[in-house]
């Protein structure tokens, strides 16, 4: 029977199996280590994570990863990788440059109207009078068609 390295507790079969250490929080807090975890660039829509042990690191240094996005297998022999901080895991593949954004479409401008202002009161009135689009567009000199817009644009904003 496996023994803990830190108390000597005897250890179950199963986690002997992977761990050297038991389950109490003083032996957990002296012998657990935290995972190095990988990003491996392995497709155009996501990334795989993987637990950076020496299987992994061979893997990689082999080239069985790579990152179709850069159509290279492995490392690039002619770009060093960039120095990282302290503390920092170290990644499988770069991240790809940083999109450069798109200029926004300018929102359309509203098109001018073929009538003036003063056009349009009149027309607003001679409506209010009763008068038919058609009377309207010959005494203000516009279209039927614009003399119709005129009224129905005020009804959709409420002023008739």
């Amino acid at each position: 029977m496996e023994k803990c390295v830190t108390c000597g507790k005897e250890l179950h079969p199963e986690r002997a199996k992977k761990y050297n250490y038991c389950m109490s929080r003083a032996c957990q807090e002296k012998n657990a280590k935290g995972l190095t975890m990988v990003a491996v660039g392995v497709n155009k829509a996501a990334e795989q994570y993987m637990i950076l042990d020496e299987r992994t690191r061979e893997e990689l240094a082999s080239g069985k990863y790579h990152d179709q996005r850069r159509g290279s297998f492995g490392t690039s022999a002619t770009s060093s990788p960039p120095a990282r901080a302290a503390g920092q895991p170290a990644r499988a593949a770069e991240q790809p440059p940083p999109r450069k954004p798109r200029p926004r479409p300018t929102p359309p401008k509203p098109a001018r109207r073929p009538w003036s202002r003063s056009q349009e009161r009149l027309a607003l009135l001679y409506n209010e009078q009763g008068r038919s689009p058609d009377e309207i567009a010959t005494k203000l000199g516009l279209s039927r068609y614009n003399v119709t817009q005129i009224i129905l644009n005020a009804r959709s904003r409420g002023k008739l």
